[in-house]
């Protein structure tokens, strides 16, 4: 099936690449040329794992391209799927400028019979806005699918070939069918498709990221809670994660969630929701813990050190949102960094994969440093916002030797308090007795 992808960003290119891996003609779409000659000369913008091998094997196989000119690959394509940005908005409710604007792109181009389908996440009636937008200016028949993506950063590839499910929201039997068979390779056994008219796909969207924020949020405030009464949430998660009803997974205490989904499309939630003369106070709760969690690791750094701290060195570990990502968008420790700074510390920090992204957005309130142990020398105290992999087993002797003060805080949770209490750390970490 010949397929365009418009917009190139972490949905668009997982997208696109992993369409074109099941045989696929795909075509990636793109207003920024600069993008488009790196993904040309194979060069990924964004750090996702696997996607650069999948990139590579179908751009040399002819089953993927890229291009700054949509309507070059328009008309011979059956499906166009719209990947753009839908940034919050001032008030916090969905940007849909641009994907409208390549709504009116692609009705002044079409010539017969497309599938438009929204990739990217927008609220409950931005199908009818963009059906309303093409027929401005389409003298042909077409149909708006609602096809909410489901992939984490990190793991979007696999995410996206063994997907727990795909939802396809359709008014149309014949564009369900076209996107049933689009995603035939993804669910050989047929259980993982689930159909519904496109306003509750819509939904779809929002309410899992609600959920799995909510989820999150919870964690996070009976961890403050175990701290008070000196529980341990780290036990506390397994006794409950046992439960088949809740689950193990997003019980992981921590200061606070980021990214470019949970924070925007809470936000979008409960915008529209007031469009509706309805309040989500579950949701207004969670956005009001999320934004104060993430203060958790400064606030445990002031509560030790005093609200001056001029001449500190501070070390931080992590930058990006989650591991296995160069995304800051919406960061813990961007608000970590920012709180420490302003109260005069100097910040000395290492990432494997976020610093180019994280220098725009810190500019002069931390140094950046090639590996994670050289910002540690004469550190007055370590700061974990990050849990990769590669901090779990570090060389605590080394550590030790090189940091002015034997101090960490731990946003993560990546070590057992009694072990660096024996090691000789004073370790503070979250939901659980300091050591």
């Amino acid at each position: 099936m010949k397929v365009v992808v418009i917009g190139t960003g972490y949905v668009g290119l997982v997208t696109g690449t992993c369409l074109a891996e099941s045989g696929n003609q795909i075509s990636c779409v793109d207003t920024d040329a600069r993008k488009i000659e790196m993904l040309k000369k194979g060069i990924v913008p964004i750090y996702e794992p696997g996607l650069k091998e999948y990139l590579d094997r179908n751009v040399a196989q002819g089953r993927l391209s890229f291009t700054t000119d949509l309507y070059s690959v328009i008309d011979e394509a059956e499906v166009l799927m719209i990947a753009v940005g839908t940034p919050p908005g001032e008030d916090g409710s969905a940007d849909l400028s641009h994907v409208l604007g390549v709504a009116e792109s692609i009705g002044k181009r079409i010539k017969d019979y497309k599938i438009v389908v929204n990739k990217s996440t927008v609220p409950v009636g931005s199908a009818d806005l963009v059906r309303d937008t093409i027929q401005k200016y389409a003298k042909v028949d077409f149909d708006v699918v609602s096809n909410p993506e489901f992939l984490k950063e990190g793991d979007a590839v696999n995410d996206f070939m063994k997907p727990d499910r795909i939802v396809i929201g359709a008014d149309s039997e014949r564009a369900a069918e076209v996107m049933k068979r689009l995603y035939a390779p993804f669910h050989r056994l047929g259980h993982r498709v689930i159909t519904m008219d496109v306003r509750s796909a819509e939904m779809t969207k929002y309410a899992a990221n609600a959920m799995l924020a909510t989820k999150i949020t919870f964690m996070n405030e009976i961890a403050n809670l175990c701290e008070a009464c000196g529980a341990d949430v780290n036990q506390v998660r397994y006794g409950i994660g046992s439960d088949k009803r809740i689950g193990q997974q997003f019980l992981y205490a921590g200061i606070g969630y980021g990214g470019s989904c949970f924070p925007k499309d809470v936000t979008a939630l409960i915008k529209i929701a007031h469009q509706y003369e309805h309040d989500l106070k579950i949701l207004e709760a969670v956005d009001e813990v999320n934004t104060r969690q993430r203060l958790r690791l400064a606030d445990k750094t002031v509560t030790y050190f005093g609200e001056d701290l001029s001449g500190l060195k501070l070390a931080v570990w992590g930058l990006s949102f989650k591991p296995k990502t160069d995304d800051m968008r919406e960061a813990p420790s961007i608000y970590t960094i920012e709180a420490l700074h302003e109260r005069g510390a100097k910040l000395h920090a290492y990432d494997p994969q976020a610093m180019e992204n994280a220098r725009p957005i810190l500019g002069d309130k931390a140094h950046f440093h090639e590996d994670y142990y050289s910002p540690l020398k004469d550190a007055d105290a370590l700061l974990i916002c990050t849990e990769w992999q590669e901090f779990r087993e570090p060389d605590f002797a080394r550590i030790k030797s090189t940091m002015k003060r034997p101090v960490i805080f731990d946003g993560r949770n990546l070590f057992e308090p009694e072990q660096m209490k024996e090691l000789g750390f004073e370790y503070f970490c979250i939901g659980r007795k300091s050591a």
